[in-house]
């Protein structure tokens, strides 16, 4: 089971059973309700295992013991909501400057020979003019739908 025991109040119980029976919150959040009130140990003894847990619910147990723990240090709140990232996964490659650089270049005449710009051109030129190191026509094109 592990060392997180999860001894939840009367008050915490009767929240969580709503919480699940009135479904109206993310399907999520209505998962971590359930496991709660299933790994409640305060219930005389009838709490689940994980692996039970797991098997009800189509989550692995990694996820319950990340619940559990949460539940223990940080308190009903922290379990039920998604764990907060503790650094953006990546930099991101436009930001204010970038995106005012990108619209600029985007109302200046286009290069010789052609019509317009493109994504892939509009790419390439930030990159040519050292804006930003690499950024890909992908990038470029969800930029330019934002400001838009």
């Amino acid at each position: 089971m592990g060392k997180y025991v999860v001894e939840l109040t009367s008050e915490e119980r009767k929240e969580l059973s709503e919480l699940v029976s009135k479904g109206k919150a993310a399907a999520r959040k209505i998962t971590h309700a359930r496991v709660l009130l299933q790994a409640d140990e305060s219930k005389n003894g009838s709490a689940w295992t994980d692996n039970q847990i797991s098997e009800a619910f189509g989550i692995h147990t990694n996820t319950i013991h990340g619940i559990r723990l949460r539940f223990v240090e940080q308190g009903l709140q922290a379990a039920l909501d998604r764990k907060k990232q503790e650094r953006p996964s990546r930099k991101r490659i436009v930001d204010g400057e970038v995106e005012a650089r990108l619209i600029a270049l985007r109302c200046s005449d286009s290069p010789e020979g052609r019509n317009g710009w493109n994504l892939r051109l509009l790419a390439d030129k930030l990159v040519e003019l050292e804006i930003v190191p690499d950024i890909s026509h992908e990038t470029v094109r969800q930029a330019l739908k934002r400001m838009c």
